[in-house]
């Protein structure tokens, strides 16, 4: 099956969670990461999940799941070990036409949840369209291991640069070949050795030598 990736925004808005084991810890501590509004659905929750509700991270609902539960949701994430529930909940979402994944059975559902690896605003996604989570870990562990939390800061700097170099040069197709020619790991490496400073000024140099030589 061919799927399309994308990116959601989800700042603010309201996400369930159908479920309160281990598995759905880890799908509501995603979501509340990308600053969606959580609600849990399950009559029993994991420790960590007790202590997201008795803090008030998140909202519970302490019963099994009944038609009806998932009106007015963006996106529904289905992660019991109950067949039953996971297509009924499979069903309501598709027939109204909500974003919903169903964790042991992602056919019934309309989106998959890839493995990631964030660093900072870098965020790289693996998926295999669900024939081998095991390869997309072992895929997702060697990434990690490549690209640190270096990249994430170099990001923040480039962001910063970015807005400098808009007023220096108005055509984007000149912006565009100023970034292919300064990424380089040399200012990956310096910050890998925690040298922000002589990474960001780095990048400021460039950015003042472009300006000269135009």
């Amino acid at each position: 099956m061919s799927l399309y990736p994308v990116n959601l925004q989800i700042d603010n808005r309201p996400c369930i969670v159908v479920g309160g084991g281990n598995v759905a810890e880890r799908k509501v501590l995603a979501l509340l990461a990308a600053g969606a509004c959580v609600t849990i659905l399950s009559p029993r929750v994991t420790e960590g999940l007790a202590g997201l509700i008795q803090e008030k991270k998140v909202s519970h609902v302490d019963r099994n799941y009944v038609k009806g539960d998932i009106a007015g949701f963006f996106i529904v994430i289905c992660a019991t070990d109950n067949g039953v529930i996971n297509k009924l909940v499979a069903e309501e979402a598709n027939k109204n036409g909500v974003l919903v994944n169903i964790v042991d059975a992602p056919e019934l559902g309309n989106f998959n949840v890839p493995s990631q690896i964030t660093r900072g605003d870098l965020l790289i996604t693996i998926s295999t369209g669900g024939k081998s989570p095991a390869l997309a870990r072992q895929l997702g562990r060697e990434l990690a291991k490549q690209y640190g939390p270096e990249y994430g800061i170099y990001l923040d700097l480039v962001s910063t640069a970015r807005i400098k170099m808009k007023e220096k040069i108005q055509s984007s197709k000149e912006r565009e070949a100023f970034w292919r020619q300064t990424i380089d790991q040399e200012a990956i490496h310096l910050l890998k050795e925690g040298k922000i400073k002589e990474a960001e000024a780095k990048i400021n140099n460039a950015i003042s030598c472009f300006g000269a030589e135009s």
